[in-house]
Parts: C-alpha cells; structure tokens; sequence
C-alpha cells in the first residue's frame, strides 16, 4: 500500500515555518548551460536531405565518379606513370562551373606548404640515416606531374592547381542530371615511406638484402571530390593529418609491371588465367572451397625463385571493382599468397593476405585467418560484407587502408621468432584496417573533416573484433579505464573530439581512443547492449554507400533506440570534460520515535491543503547526540510501537507476508567534481560478505547539481560502499569512489 509513509519520514521532507526576509539584491539573468539541454544549438537544421530521425532524407542524393586507369610501375626507377578516363555524374540539383579534384601526392611536392606549416625544433641524437635524410639530401619532387587535361573530344581543358587541389574549369556548367566524361595523364616518384615521411600512406619499402622492392600504391591517381548538401565541394587542403572524402563510382583499373611481380588490388582480377599459372590457378579454386584454412595460392618457394629474377618483361593485371570511393594497389616479386573462403550470412567472400618470405611464419599462420575473423565480427554487428574480398598486405611500419586492401604491420625476427606483442600489434592492425572496409569505405563519412567517424567508429568496432576472438586480447582502445590518462591530462593539451582532424595534439586518443571507449560506454553502461546493438546496425544500413555526418549518427542511435543522449554526445564529444563522481558523506539513520529538538515541531504534507498531524517515526542521524544510544540499533519492527501498529492495523495478511525487513538505514551523498555527467554506479559490501549492485541513471545530474543523495534501506549492515567498482565510466580519480576511504596506491608503489 502506498499510504506507508511513516517510515520514509527524512529530514529532507520536512517542513519548517516559512519566515520573512529581506529581499536580496537580484542578480543578473542567465543561459541555459544545462549539460540536459538538447543539442539544438549544436546540430544542423533538418532538411529534405537529412530528416531529424537521422536518416537519408527524400531529396538526398550524391554524385557518381567511375574511372578508367592505365598505370605501368617502372621499378628500376620506382616510377608510376597513368592516364586516367573519368565520367562523373552530376546527381544533385545544382549547376556546376566547376570540378575539383584531390591531388594527394603534391603533399611531397617540392612546394607543399605541410613542413612550413609545422615547427621544427634541434634534435639532438639522430642516426645517421635520418642526418643524412634531414640535412644532407637535396628534398626530391613526389609530386604530380600532370601532363594534360582533356575533354572526350581530345581538346584540352582548363584547370587550376593549388596545392593538393586542382580546379577543371568547366567551358559549359553543369545542370542537374548532366554527365561529363574527360581525361588526365601524369606520373610521379614513388617515394620509400620508410625514410620519406611526405606520403607515409603510400610508396615502396626496400629490401637491401636482395634488392627488391615491395609497393603499397595509394592516392596514385587523381582523385574527384565530394560534392554534397552539407558543405558543395569538400575542397579542403590534403595537410597530412586528416584523410579522404570520396565519391562512389566504378572502377576498371589495368596495371602493368616487371611480368615477375604478383599484384592484388582493390576489386576483382579479370585475367586470372592470364598472369598466374596453371596450378596457381587450381589453388585459388581451391581455396575458393577452403573455409577453415588458408590455401597458399603462390608458394613461398615461388616468391623466392622471382625474387632472383629481376625479369625486363611485363604483364597486365586488370582489376574491376563496382561502387567503391578509392583504389589501391600492391605489387612486388617477393609476394606469397595465401587465400580461404569465408561464409557470411548471405554470401561468401575471399579472406586474402600477400607477403614476403621476412613475414614467414607468422603471416601464414595468422594474417588470413584475422581477415576471416574480422569479416564475420563486423558483419554481424552491421550488415554482410558487400565486397568479393579483403586482402591483407603486409608492409613494414605501416596501417592504411583502402576499399578491399589495407597495408599491415607486424614481422618476426630474422630468425622467424615472434614476440607476443608483435604478434598481439598485428592482429590488432589487421583487424582494424580491414574493418575499415566499413568505416569508412562503405558507410562513407568525410575523414577530412570528421576523424572520429572513421577511426572511432572503426576502433571500437575492432574493440568488439578483438574482444570476440575469445582469447583475452590486451585490447588498447575501448576499456573506459585505458582512457582516463588522456582525459585526466593537461586541458591545454585536449580538444573536442568534434575538431577538425588537423587541429588534434594527440591524434590517436582523441580521434580514435575517445571515441571508441564513449562509445563502449553507451553499449555498456548507459544503452545495454540490446539497445545499442540494434541502433547502431540501423545507422550502418541507413549510410552504407552514403556520405553521414556527424548528426546523422547522433540523431539515429536516439531515434532507434528512444535513450535520450543528448547530454551524452554534448559532453564527451563536444568539451574537454572528464568524469570524476565520488562519495562526498554517508550518515547511518536510526528509528526513534522520540524526536529531537529540531524534529519536535516538524511537519508533513497531507495533499494539497493540509499537514499530518501525528504521532510520527522519527529517523535521525547517529550522529546526532540526543539520540538514545538504546535506539541505536538495527530495526526490530516489533519493538517499535507505531509501526507495529500500523503494520497489524492497515495491512492484509498478504501485505504482512510480503514486507521489507530493513534493519539499517544510510543516506548517501554522491558528488560530481568532474564536468561529464555519467550513471551512478554503486556496489555495496555487507559485513557478511554478500554484495549488492545499483546503478543509477546520469538523469540524477539533470538539475545542474554538484550532489545527489540515495537512500539505503538494508537487512545487513554495510561494511563498504564502491563507486564504479568495474572502471565503467573512465572516472579519472578512484581516491574518492570508497567509504570507508581506500587508500589508492599509486604507481610509484
């Protein structure tokens, strides 16, 4: 029965006699700065491209770009040289005067503004390479060498570069729905990304040993812009730090090389036949049926043999890819191929790695079967890779990615021997390139503005991967605790994580570990995984092959999931606040039903109207020193005239039956010294042992107050009360989340 008030009685219910004051000098009014307030004044307006649900809207549209490309790798020069056919497609409802295209490689170029617009300073112990590289060598040209522009007649075209950009100068605009189809050819120096840090993306890594070179090939080629509803042309300068924003299109891509060298690319190979033998051909069929193990395509035996040969003849191998936004290429005579099938829901894809012998044999044993891996956990919490393959290359001192291929670090000794660590570091590196197929390839946000959409999403995505291979991986990023000493740091040295990706200190916490832990966070702790799983598989399905923003993703895992994370997504993505929740006080309460002086006169309301007259139940503060130390005691119902009255008076014998035996009443003050609201989350220890949790939602926060005060009826006595006793919430300072105080040991000890 609810009327059961006389027990609840607290100090903080009553009611004194209102008294007559001064008025006080009022002060001046103020905003809203609710971290509650909704993120109206953060989020673009909804429109028809964009609906307030988060979804694609009914006017929603994008361009198109499909690519026709010739390129030939000379490797004696470490030179690539193309010509490219482009038709892009103009699907939005503007005219266009003109067209841009992203120009990546001229970051190397001799005039590229990246290294004058980074400080230098002394370093004082260098190896000789790196002098030699800093100091000696004259800076040699990585950029573009564009040799023509020209229209589908053959006339030549304007076209304006500046820097990483280049502006096609359209005689005739563009209307809606029109098409253009034009061309471009060029070359440029392939750069060693290992010691020539202008294009750490992309370029060739040396093998002195035996004189070969192993190519990672990316950002080769011009490459159009996004032109969309949120921004026109996202014609902002490639400085290095934020990646790419691309438009989907088709791709046929033919790619000649010494006639030695093995080539995987983005896309599917049309001339199998043509440039492997045989019985290579008989093992990828092979392996095209191999679901639980890899099948070595080219043998390491094979790789080595090439790798003598150094052969002047060439080969073609040509690659077609539909409705990808980028392309990339790997090629080298030292590559072994290994290739299994891999059985998603709907289809069944090619998990592939290629390598070098120096690889061996950790990749054989591992590179493929992360690949699988990967596919099958990323799938199931978005939707089934829509690709025919992934492919894992392996590439010293790297970790990039592209549609169906990513470059991957991780090699053993020369000796074969791998650490775990080394081995722990690629598994991780593979997976999250590979998961990148995801994001951002196919749900396709723009990397050069937003990071965090790419690789936050992505490493919590591979938190997930990691978590789900079963064998306690030592994941980096994604536990609330690996967190706290970024966000516990100097604010100096902290951004939003909404910033733009060249304005980020620290890129890898801030782009890729906050985003990926407040989002471990809301699965866990805040949504429940059910809520979570089902919101965000939602927003992935709505945005595959779209181009979300930043508000898409926010409004949809509401909209999907009915959590109002508005204070959420304020405070972990747009400020520098931190979480830190403590235990401020904890007073034990006794029944009485003496009161004391300050109780005598106390009152309580009855509706609207009226006042409870009496006789009350009395709870007061142990500490307080009129209570009777015989009162001082653990609740016996029985022993307490009034309640035992009105338990035997007002209760059916069913009521009676199914009471509450509370003998030890805590009131406990929680506080906020950290910015970030977060739930409360409460474990509390009894002096038998046993354990009680609670967890007590971020909406106590809601009034803009610095304390919250929860109430503990219990049977037991309480030995110990535990805030975030799980590290949860990334709460940056544990000295305050125990009553009794714990000391803390701090690293030192």
């Amino acid at each position: 029965m609810r009327k059961f008030l006389l027990f609840a009685v607290l100090p903080t219910f009553l009611w004194a006699q209102e008294k007559t004051e001064t008025p006080a000098v009022k002060q001046a009014g103020k905003t809203d700065t609710n971290k509650f307030s909704q993120m109206y004044d953060l989020l673009a307006t909804p429109n028809m491209f964009r609906t307030a649900a988060g979804a694609p809207g009914p006017a929603y549209y994008q361009q198109q770009a499909d690519y026709k490309i010739d390129i030939e790798l000379d490797d004696k020069n470490a030179k690539l040289s193309g010509s490219e056919t482009i038709t892009y497609y103009n699907n939005s409802p503007d005219v266009l005067e003109y067209l841009w295209l992203q120009l990546d490689q001229n970051q190397g170029a001799k005039n590229s503004q990246t290294p004058l617009a980074e400080s230098d300073k002394i370093e004082s112990v260098l190896t000789p390479e790196k002098f030699s590289n800093e100091y000696l060598r004259p800076a040699l040209e990585r950029g573009f060498n564009i040799e023509y522009v020209k229209d589908a007649k053959g006339n030549p075209m304007s076209y304006t570069i500046n820097q990483t950009m280049m502006r096609i100068n359209l005689a005739t605009p563009m209307k809606p729905g029109d098409k253009i189809t034009f061309s471009t050819k060029w070359w440029y120096n392939i750069n060693n990304y290992q010691k020539e840090t202008s294009n750490s993306r992309s370029g060739y890594e040396f093998f002195p040993k035996d004189g070969n070179r192993l190519y990672v090939i990316a950002q080769f080629y011009p490459r159009m812009a996004v032109y969309n509803d949120v921004e026109g042309w996202q014609n902002m300068q490639f400085w290095g730090g934020g990646e790419f924003a691309l438009p989907f299109g088709n791709f046929d891509v033919n790619i000649t090389v010494p006639a030695d060298h093995i080539v995987d690319a983005t896309g599917e190979l049309v001339n199998r036949s043509e440039v492997f033998t045989s019985e290579q051909v008989k093992r990828y069929e092979k392996a095209q049926k191999s679901f639980d193990n890899p099948v070595v395509i080219v043998t390491q035996a094979e790789a080595e043999a090439a790798e003598k040969g150094f052969s002047d003849k060439k080969k073609t191998w040509k690659f077609s890819a539909k409705n990808v936004r980028d392309f990339g290429i790997a090629s080298s005579r030292k590559f072994i191929y290994d290739a299994m099938a891999v059985q998603l829901e709907s289809k069944v894809v090619m998990a592939e790695s290629v390598y070098p012998k120096e690889a061996n044999p950790l990749w054989g044993e591992t590179s493929t079967r992360t690949v699988a891996h990967t596919l099958k956990s990323y799938s199931s919490h978005t939707f089934d890779y829509p690709y025919p393959k992934a492919v894992s290359v392996s590439a010293e001192d790297q970790g990039m990615e592209y549609p169906m291929i990513c470059w991957n670090y991780g090699r053993p000794d020369e000796n074969g021997v791998t650490t775990t660590q080394i081995k722990n570091g690629m598994i991780g590196v593979i997976i999250h390139e590979v998961g990148h197929n995801f994001f951002p390839m196919i749900v396709n946000s723009d990397e050069r503005q937003w990071t965090w959409m790419d690789e936050g999403l992505n490493s919590f995505m591979e938190y997930m991967a990691e978590q789900e291979l079963g064998t306690n991986f030592p994941s980096r990023r994604g536990p609330a605790k690996n967190i706290i000493p970024y966000m516990s740091g100097d604010q100096k040295m902290l951004e939003p994580i909404m910033s733009n990706s060249e304005n980020i200190i620290q890129f890898g916490n801030n782009a890729y570990g906050k985003p990926a832990t407040g989002l471990n966070i809301l699965r866990e702790t805040i949504m429940g995984r059910e809520l979570f799983d089902y919101a965000f598989k939602i927003y992935a399905n709505r945005w595959k092959f779209k181009h979300p923003t930043p508000e898409d993703f926010f409004r949809t895992m509401e909209d999907a999931s009915a959590v109002d994370l508005d204070w959420f997504f304020r405070g972990w993505f747009y400020t520098t606040d931190f979480v830190d929740i403590g235990i401020n006080n904890v007073k034990q309460y006794f029944v009485t039903e003496t009161p004391t002086a300050a109780l005598k006169n106390a009152k309580i309301r009855k509706g609207r109207f009226g006042f409870e007259t009496g006789p009350f139940v009395y709870l007061v503060d142990g500490e307080n020193k009129e209570l009777n130390p015989a009162d001082q005691k653990g609740l016996k119902l029985e022993e307490v005239k009034l309640l035992a009255d009105y338990v035997s008076q007002n209760l059916s014998p069913e009521e009676k039956a199914n009471l509450k035996n509370p003998k030890y009443f805590y009131e406990v003050e929680f506080n906020k010294p950290g910015g970030m609201p977060m739930p409360i989350i409460v474990q509390i220890t009894y002096e038998d042992g046993t354990i009680d949790d609670y967890k007590y939602p971020a909406q106590i926060w809601r009034r803009g107050n610095e304390t919250a005060k929860k109430v503990f009826a219990t049977s037991k006595a309480i030995k110990q009360i535990q805030v975030d006793p799980k590290l949860e919430t990334a709460d940056i300072d544990v000295t305050n989340n125990s009553w009794p105080k714990v000391e803390v040991k701090s690293k030192f000890d």
